[in-house]
């Protein structure tokens, strides 16, 4: 892991209570985006236009190939009194996260999906290639196993997802990986 290199035009990386947010040098983080504190955020991973990543109480990781969409916010809790554990947020590799998702204080394991508009909360877990709708919101402690497809408002369990689902979310993820090389690009070339 290499710290962000010093040309990221337009992204507001703003280091609290001594820690820098750390980013691989592959990653791409569109401007607009505003990075505070103990984030991590692995090779080929994409934060796309004005996303708010806050660690600020606690950590955030994001593994490789993740995209987090447009709009998105990411947040955690610390630990306190009753809840020594705190609530990190986690995020695994070959994630898609959708526009405008509110993520807080979660897990979502590899492959998973959050659907655009989608709210994750404290202690939530996103299964491997299990899918939250766009729109939907699961409620603390809830567990999506792996290869669910969850809905609703609070979210509960609607089917198991098929071959072809799967595949779509894999294809997903390697577009948003050759997408964000060409934004990159663009970026670079605006300057």
């Amino acid at each position: 892991m290499t710290h962000r290199p010093p040309e990221r035009p337009g992204v507001n990386i703003i280091p609290i209570h001594g820690t820098t947010p750390q980013i691989h040098d592959t990653a791409f983080i569109a401007p607009g985006c505003t990075i505070i504190g103990d984030v991590v955020i692995g090779a080929g991973s994409s934060i796309w236009y004005n996303c708010v990543l806050r660690a600020d109480v606690f950590s955030i990781r994001i593994g490789e190939r993740t995209n987090v969409q447009d709009g998105s916010i990411l947040h955690c809790d610390p630990p306190r009194p009753g809840d020594p554990e705190g609530c990190p947020l986690v995020i695994g590799d070959d994630v898609l996260i959708g526009h405008m998702a509110m993520v807080h204080g979660c897990t979502i394991h590899d492959r998973g999906f959050v659907g655009l508009g989608a709210i994750v909360m404290n202690k939530a877990v996103i299964g491997s290639d299990a899918m939250l709708a766009a729109g939907a919101m699961l409620t603390e402690r809830k567990v999506m196993g792996e290869r669910e497809l969850w809905a609703g408002r609070p979210a509960v369990k609607m089917k198991d997802l098929g071959e072809a689902a799967i595949a779509g979310m894999r294809m997903g993820v390697a577009h948003y990986a050759e997408n964000a090389k060409h934004h990159a690009e663009a970026v670079a070339a605006a300057l």
